[in-house]
């Protein structure tokens, strides 16, 4: 990680903050990518099952990034 203090220090407690505040999503992420493989390596037709998969997967990265940019929105806008 880059900052002030050079290339090669360890992250600061607010950069360690933020990683695990956006870890919901990331693992979103994943588990969406996941699917998508599984299904482009899929000989034949899509099942039900894996589109079922998908829609939750796809779903599941929408809400979270929701989630995540309202935590974001009420940090920098809080009430005064």
């Amino acid at each position: 990680m880059i900052n002030e203090h050079g290339p090669m220090c360890e992250p600061s407690s607010e950069d360690l903050a933020a990683i695990e505040d956006e870890m919901p999503l990331i693992e979103a992420e994943i588990d969406l990518v996941d699917v998508q493989i599984r299904i482009m390596q899929a000989h034949g037709p899509v099942d039900d099952v894996m589109v079922a998969r998908l829609r939750r997967s796809r779903d599941a990265v929408v809400a979270e990034t929701l989630r995540w940019y309202a935590r974001r929105f009420n940090l920098t806008h809080r009430a005064a």
